[in-house]
Formats: C-alpha cells, sequence, structure tokens
C-alpha cells in the first residue's frame, strides 16, 4: 500500500521557473521496470571520465562528448562526469570532446582506460594585452549589449521547432525520462510578449528503476527553456537594475565558432543576502550581442537557495539544494540572434527526519532548436499551449504516435538530444 503526499519545490530562482517546479510523493515500496540495457553488455563498451579546464583543473560542465563521425554522443554532467555506451564496432573511432571557449578534443578510443578517464581541455583564449576592447569596464559593455538588442535580434516573431527532454535521477539511476518535439512562436525581443510553446509529439520511457522514498515530477516542462532566454528575460543577469549585485570581471577573448567573443565573469557579491549566481557571459566583439552564457548558483547563493526552490512538503521531509548549473547558448541567422541551446540541471538531496538514508537527486532540463522559420507565422492560442503549471511526464501519453519515432524507437538517456536529433533528420524540420 501506499501513501501520497504532496511535495512542492519550485526552481524558479529569480523567475517563475529556471528549472520547474518539484513535486514530491512519498512511497512506501518500490520495484523496478524493465531494463535499461536490453541488448546486453556485450553490444558497447561503457567509456567513463572526468572533463576538467587544464589550467584551473576545475570541472567543465555540460561538454560534448561523442564517437567522431557517428550519432553516438552525451553530454558531461554539472560535475564535468560523463558515461558513453561505444558500440563495438566504433571502438577503432576517435573520442571528441568540445566545449565553449575551449580548443575540440579528440583522442583514440582504444587509449582510453577501463577506469575514469580524465579528460583536460585547453581554453581558446586570447589574453587581454593581446586585444583592443571597446571598454575595459564590463559594465559599459553589458549596457551596450542591452541597449544593441533590438539590432542584434529580432523585433518580430518567428516560428522555431525544438527537442525536449526531462530526466531526473535517483542516486545517479535514472527515474524519469521524457521528451518531445515542440513548436515554438518566439516573441519579438524587444517587447515583453510571451513566447507559446505547443507540443507536436512525445513520449516517456517506461524502462526506469522506479523511485523510492518519495516520487520527483517536474512542473513546467518544455516552457522552462524558454524562461532561460538571459535576453528575452534579463531580470536577473542582464539588467541594469541587477549591476549592483555582482562583481564583474572582462578577462579576455575567445572565438566561438567564427565570433570574436569578449568574456565577462561574474560573481555575486559578498554580504548580498539574496540567492544569485555566477558564471561567464560571452559577448560578440563587433556587435555586442550575447552569444552565450553559463552560471550558477553562487557559493554565497547557495546557502540562501532553499526558500526558492522549497514550495511546499511534509513536515519530517528535509529538503537541501546542493546546486544548480544553468548552459544558454544562442546562433546567428541572417544578421540576427536567436535562442539555440539550453541545458539546466537541479542538485538536491531529500532525508525524512529520525532516518538516516537520504537520497541525492538530479533533475535535468535540455532543448535545442533545430529550425527557424520567418514566412509562416502561428500565434497559437494560449489553450493549445504549454503552461508552467503543468506537469509533462503526465501530459505526455495524449502526444504518443509511435510511427514518428520510426528507427529510434527507444530513449537512452545517455544519449546527447544531438544525437537524437541527427537520427531523426527531416521529421524535426517544420513543414
Amino acid at each position: 500500500m501506499k501513501t501520497k503526499v504532496n511535495t512542492i519545490f519550485n526552481n524558479a530562482g529569480w523567475m517563475p521557473a529556471l528549472l520547474a517546479a518539484i513535486y514530491l510523493i512519498a512511497l512506501t515500496e518500490f520495484s523496478v521496470l524493465g531494463n535499461s540495457n536490453k541488448n546486453g553488455n556485450d553490444s558497447y563498451l561503457a567509456v567513463s571520465g572526468k572533463i576538467i579546464d587544464n589550467e584551473t583543473q576545475k570541472p567543465i560542465m555540460f561538454a560534448n562528448v561523442y564517437v567522431v563521425g557517428t550519432f553516438v554522443g552525451t553530454v558531461a554532467n554539472s560535475d564535468g562526469e560523463f558515461l558513453l555506451k561505444v558500440p563495438k564496432d566504433k571502438l577503432n573511432g576517435n573520442l571528441g570532446v568540445t566545449h565553449l571557449g575551449y580548443k575540440n578534443f579528440s583522442i583514440e578510443i582504444s587509449q582510453l582506460s577501463n577506469g575514469v578517464n580524465e579528460i583536460k581541455l585547453e581554453p581558446e583564449f586570447v589574453p587581454l594585452q593581446e586585444i583592443i576592447v571597446r571598454s575595459e569596464d564590463p559594465i559599459i559593455l553589458l549596457k551596450g549589449a542591452i541597449s544593441n538588442i533590438s539590432k542584434n535580434y529580432r523585433t518580430y516573431p518567428v516560428m522555431l521547432k525544438g527537442f525536449y527532454r526531462e530526466t531526473i535521477q535517483q542516486n545517479r539511476k535514472y527515474v524519469s525520462i521524457a521528451e518531445a518535439v515542440l513548436d515554438a512562436y518566439k516573441a519579438p525581443y524587444d517587447n515583453y510578449a510571451n513566447d507559446r510553446i505547443k507540443i507536436v509529439i512525445g513520449r516517456k520511457s517506461q524502462d526506469v528503476k522506479r523511485m523510492d522514498t518519495i516520487v520527483v515530477k517536474l512542473q513546467g516542462g518544455p516552457i522552462t527553456p524558454f524562461y532561460l532566454d538571459m535576453v528575452k528575460n534579463p531580470e536577473s543577469l542582464l539588467s541594469e537594475e541587477n549591476f549592483k549585485n555582482y562583481d564583474y570581471k572582462l578577462t579576455g577573448q575567445i572565438i566561438l565558432g567564427n565570433t570574436s567573443c569578449y568574456v565577462i565573469e561574474f560573481n555575486q557579491k559578498p554580504g548580498i543576502e539574496l540567492p544569485l549566481y555566477a558564471g561567464k557571459i560571452y559577448l560578440d566583439v563587433d556587435k555586442l550581442a550575447v552569444v552565450g552564457l553559463e552560471f550558477r548558483l553562487s557559493e554565497y547563493g547557495l546557502p540562501l537557495a532553499n526558500s526558492l526552490f522549497l514550495m511546499k512538503k511534509p513536515l519530517t521531509l528535509k529538503f537541501e539544494t546542493i546546486g544548480a548549473d544553468y548552459y544558454v547558448r544562442y546562433t546567428e541567422s541572417n544578421g540576427k540572434w536567436c535562442l539555440n541551446y539550453v541545458r539546466s540541471e537541479l542538485r538536491f538531496k531529500c532525508r525524512w527526519k529520525k532516518h538516516l538514508f537520504k537520497s541525492s537527486y538530479i533533475a535535468m532540463v535540455e532543448m535545442a532548436v533545430t529550425d527557424i522559420d520567418t514566412a509562416t507565422i502561428t500565434k497559437y492560442p494560449l489553450k493549445e499551449t504549454t503552461r508552467f503549471s503543468d506537469i509533462f511526464s503526465d501530459k505526455v501519453e495524449n502526444f504518443i504516435n509511435p510511427e514518428f519515432w520510426g528507427d529510434y524507437n527507444i530513449i537512452k538517456p545517455d544519449e546527447s538530444i544531438q544525437s537524437a536529433i541527427e537520427k531523426l533528420g527531416k521529421k524535426l524540420k517544420r513543414k
């Protein structure tokens, strides 16, 4: 028999949702559904590793890890760790690693050990002494980026096609996986009109371990990555009102793709009693457009974060926020920048009072834009769009169509969504 107690966590930080709200439901029993490796261990070699910065020795979160020239790939977690299952017929190939602001890395798979491989990435970085900057004051550069939004981003709506995935891990085991293809009405960047997201098709995996102690459900779903569009929603990091809460430092210049970018590092000021952030902002040198951001709850903000994420819980349940990490990337098309990729992870622990047992959780949301349409614009009625109050994993059954997924009929949580996009190919293109 199961006893249910609703508990709500709001991963908002400073907005309606940075990740999603989390519902916890108490359980008194658990079981295992399916087998996460139906093909057995003979069909692949599991390669594990940790990706770090060669200079700072700090982990690099959300790096892309893949078998060069194939669809096989994954993304490192917020601690730089990854596990990639390489098919036996690909073992003669190379393992590639890429990340924003670092030189591409490649190594023969045969050279990797059976244990945890440490992979060091070299920063692709130009010191400030070797470049000409408009101003050495990062605040001036950020104010320029804000004033240039209407020049660098579209002041008219466009339609986006995207691929979305959300997962929950309990003690490093996947307990919930759901994904979907999205259509999005992307509102103009120069006003406060809301983006509207419609689920085209979706599904969830039943081949996961069921949770013990509590059930975790994410509220918010596919609308969440659009809240993380920092240019569209600048309230915390890119608004002048918040500049007083952060220390900023212009640390150099890097090449992202073909774009030269300033790197502005920021951190919450000591003594500011707010759960704020630390990270990096990448600005196009020529246009002062925001090309990307990577940030996390700061060391000063982390102890204050529980009040943000926790909305409701049983009295006997203790909740502790361990960390929250975010990665946002934009792409340029016809001279205008637009949201391209978002990934976020919330890490937390739960423990019942008077019990020694403690469970750790990782809730992840990820989305990649696959297509932009500037010609056929459809502003979906609100009743057809997703809302923050929705729990996507509960609604996804309404969108299942096995024929759409074709040969790609198994959800692999350790496979990057870029790999899934390549497999689905033209089905993700707008008609």
